[in-house]
């Protein structure tokens, strides 16, 4: 509390009051700033930073100019107009910010960016820290695997070395696994996809376990993508959304807001044709992926609301 339901002393000077009285307004003053949401952080810095994934295809990736490109980087270039609109800021330019799946919650919590826009699940443990909007997908946790492999379910994992990326679900569930069932793989965290990925290519793997669409992406970009297989039954559903501050209704608002508005206008089924079903940078590749029934299903009553 700023005030003691006590009495006060007298003073024992007019300055010492004043003294008081300036060290109570500067810290009023302060309060405004201390608890600034986004929009007016935003609008003071006169610029927006967006954070991206360097690896995550199609949703968040680097084109061969080292751009940032993806479906879940078009939908928060419509999510960032409708910031601009909102604070009647036309001309706000944007920032854009590499993470990590170990360092992408940390730039949000951190305000290092306003938006992570990648391929990050909303799940419980993860709102105690942050916020996310609608989901724009929903994947599932399998195994990517080399195709003369004889491996098809974690049960054909025992004693194998096995890679997850560090900061995921995937690997917290493959840990989960492996404990309950006691299959003794033995799981080393990654860095990032593409390290995943290669540790398989190499040998180094018997299998990386990951979100299926992002093992569908790597694969489809390899070199031979007929030497890989993405096999096993689902082990998790995972709905991605982009990622926010933690508890800043106005700034979720218009976000939310701008998702509602792509969902409904068919915008969003445009934009997932583009990426999922049609060549896409930098090779051409075609991942070929109809739309999940989960995610089709979702779009038709739009929430930000998971069960878990």
């Amino acid at each position: 509390m700023l005030f003691s339901a006590r009495p006060l002393k007298r003073l024992r000077s007019p300055m010492a009051a004043l003294n008081i009285g300036a060290a109570l307004l500067a810290a009023l003053a302060a309060l405004p700033a201390a608890q600034a949401g986004e929009l007016e952080k935003i609008k003071a810095a006169g610029r927006i930073t967006v954070a991206h994934r360097d690896s995550s295809i199609p949703f968040s990736y680097l084109d061969a100019n080292t751009k940032p490109i993806g479906y879940a980087m078009d939908l928060c270039a419509k999510v960032v107009e409708a910031i601009r609109v909102q604070l009647r800021m036309p001309s706000l330019p944007v920032d854009y910010l590499a993470v990590t799946s170990a360092s992408r919650i940390p730039s949000i919590v951190e305000s290092k960016a306003s938006l992570e826009c990648g391929s990050t699940t909303n799940n419980a443990e993860r709102r105690k820290q942050v916020d996310f909007t609608i989901p724009h997908y929903i994947a599932s946790v399998r195994l990517l695997v080399p195709a003369s492999s004889s491996i098809k379910t974690a049960e054909d994992l025992g004693n194998k070395p096995v890679v997850s990326t560090q900061g995921t679900t995937s690997l917290s569930e493959l840990t989960h696994i492996n404990a309950e069932r006691m299959l003794k793989m033995q799981i080393t965290p990654v860095k990032d996809h593409q390290d995943g990925f290669n540790a398989v290519a190499t040998g180094k793997a018997q299998a990386f376990a990951m979100d299926d669409v992002l093992l569908s992406g790597l694969r489809a970009q390899s070199k031979e993508p007929a030497k890989y297989a993405v096999v096993g039954k689902s082990m998790t559903v995972e709905p991605y959304a982009i990622m926010l501050p933690k508890g800043d209704e106005a700034f979720k608002k218009v976000v939310n807001q701008e998702m509602l508005r792509i969902i409904r206008s068919g915008e969003m089924q445009t934009l997932y044709t583009q990426w999922f079903q049609k060549p896409i940078a930098p090779n051409g590749i075609n991942l070929e992926l109809p739309m999940p029934y989960l995610l089709r299903e979702s779009l038709r009553f739009p929430t930000d609301k998971i069960a878990e």
